[in-house]
């Protein structure tokens, strides 16, 4: 029985090398077309310019920016999303009061105002001739060709563009940086730096207030210098400046001294959102890989001839079989 067994498998490989052989010139036509084709479409590819290439070169720049996850806390990440009115629509993103602010920042990316905002930034939509439902499909567009991306081992965040025109991607990359900064900013994450800009603009006014009473009291003593009749007024009213100086320039201390000391802490601390390296202009291709397309299609093309190699012995050992043909053939009809 075994020995019948191994009989009829070395037929059958037997038979099998005998089609392939039967119908090698087939197999080796249409495999060497399919190559000599793909490496001539690979060639006229590379050399026609990016606007008429079927298959033109294209190119990602890359930002690299530091997410601190470390402050993001279930009641920070809740109270920002809710101050933000986007509680709703990251709920439904999948980004809960739990998550993580390189989370948020991943689902900020994919926003309408976010991709509108680039869009709108750059003219995209006359830019790739969008003309049927412009902002809809610009935003379809945009996502295809813009990615973001965390690697949680580095707390590396990153943004890239792929484009033919690697200068347009660089720049979008770009705008998209400083953009989601600025979102950042408006969202009153990084608290340390959001209390830096009030006490700032808290000491600027205080010293504007300062300059102006002492400007009030030059012009004061000019003016008792000159007048004698309304000496008493004008001293009452310089002395209420004077005391509204020193109260100006005690807060102007206090708020300088709480500035500095807030920098000294941020500089200890890492902020919650911090561009490591803006893109840079690409020199070389991110894709396409021609070499594996060429290798891929070859392969393909061998596997496509071997078989329908098979398929043309089964045809035409049906056509030998009288049985087989006659269960083709239409029945006759009874007369």
């Amino acid at each position: 029985m075994n020995e019948h067994e191994n009989e009829d498998d070395e037929i059958s490989l037997i038979d099998l090398f005998a089609v392939l052989w039967h119908r090698r010139v087939m197999i080796i036509i249409i495999t060497l077309s399919m190559m000599v084709g793909v490496i001539i479409f690979s060639i006229l590819s590379l050399i026609l310019p990016s606007d008429i290439s079927p298959l033109p070169n294209v190119y990602t720049p890359t930002a690299l920016m530091l997410i601190n996850n470390a402050s993001s806390s279930s009641g920070a990440m809740a109270s920002m999303i809710g101050a933000s009115g986007l509680g709703g629509l990251a709920g439904l993103a999948g980004v809960s009061t739990g998550s993580t602010f390189s989370d948020l920042a991943i689902y900020m990316v994919g926003t309408n105002s976010f991709l509108d905002a680039v869009v709108d930034a750059f003219d995209m939509i006359n830019r790739y001739e969008i003309e049927e439902f412009p902002r809809a499909n610009s935003r379809k567009m945009l996502k295809k060709q813009l990615s973001a991306a965390y690697d949680e081992k580095s707390g590396v965040f990153n943004i890239s563009f792929t484009d033919v025109d690697s200068v347009f991607g660089q720049r979008v990359v770009n705008f998209c940086v400083h953009y989601l900064g600025k979102r950042f900013d408006e969202l009153g994450i990084d608290k340390n730096k959001l209390e830096e800009e009030n006490l700032k603009k808290n000491r600027d006014n205080t010293l504007e207030e300062i300059q102006k009473r002492e400007q009030e009291i030059q012009e004061l003593e000019y003016s008792i210098q000159r007048s004698y009749n309304s000496i008493p007024a004008m001293s009452l009213k310089l002395s209420q400046i004077n005391l509204q100086l020193a109260a100006q320039r005690q807060v102007y201390t206090q708020l300088t001294v709480q500035y500095e000391m807030l920098k000294i802490t941020m500089a200890s601390e890492k902020p919650v959102f911090q561009i490591l390296e803006l893109a840079e202009v690409p020199e070389q291709k991110s894709g396409p890989s021609r070499g594996m397309l060429c290798i891929i299609v070859t392969f393909a093309a061998g596997f496509f001839s071997v078989f329908l190699a098979f398929v043309l012995n089964a045809i035409a050992n049906i056509r030998k079989d009288p049985e087989a043909m006659a269960k083709l053939q239409k029945p006759k009809k009874p007369v």
